[in-house]
């Protein structure tokens, strides 16, 4: 009779154990999903720079800098072969993209161009798009790793090799609060 129990447990955990590994991988592949999701976004940005940037480079080619930075950052994002390499490669981007606009601004010309201004609104689409997907990115991550670390649940994670996954963070640049001067 004591056999039959302990061969009951001993069922009940294996059960549970099969349980837990299907659900952690089926979150982490929501999780791995979420973040390609990211990467299409953030490939559809990388490709809109060439154009944006030769459309500037024509109104102001002494931007020489700043042109070289947001082509140096595009080419980091489409280099990038993990999510961390891609979230920096990310904040780069989005810093040196950031600087290209105030340059737009000293360009009243540029800024009335329609190629420059379609361009323009198909960037601010894709960040749109950028920032939905990091927040579905970061709930997927946030169930996964509650998941994996929540009791019982933590215990067959460390058996079967599920670490957590990293949030996608806002830079220190986009924390800072903008200076307003009149």
């Amino acid at each position: 009779m004591l056999g039959y129990i302990i061969l009951g447990i001993v069922a009940l955990l294996v059960l549970y154990g099969i349980s837990a590994y299907n659900g952690f991988v089926t979150l982490r592949n929501r999780v791995r999903n979420a973040w390609a999701q990211i990467d299409v976004q953030l490939k559809n940005r990388a490709d809109l720079i060439p154009n944006l940037v030769e459309t500037v480079k024509g109104y102001a080619s002494h931007e020489k800098e700043t042109l070289d930075q947001v082509v140096k950052a595009r080419s980091s994002v489409l280099s990038a072969n993990t999510p961390q390499e891609s979230m920096e490669a990310n904040d780069m981007l989005s810093q040196a993209l950031s600087r290209l606009m105030v340059v737009v601004e000293a360009y009243p010309e540029l800024k009335a161009n329609t190629n420059f201004l379609g361009l323009q609104d198909n960037l601010r689409d894709i960040e749109d798009k950028i920032r939905y997907a990091r927040q579905f990115y970061n709930d997927t991550v946030l169930k996964y790793n509650t998941r994996i670390e929540t009791f019982p649940n933590n215990i067959f994670a460390a058996m079967f090799g599920f670490r957590e996954e990293a949030f996608f963070k806002a830079d220190e640049g986009d924390r800072e609060v903008p200076r307003v001067q009149f």
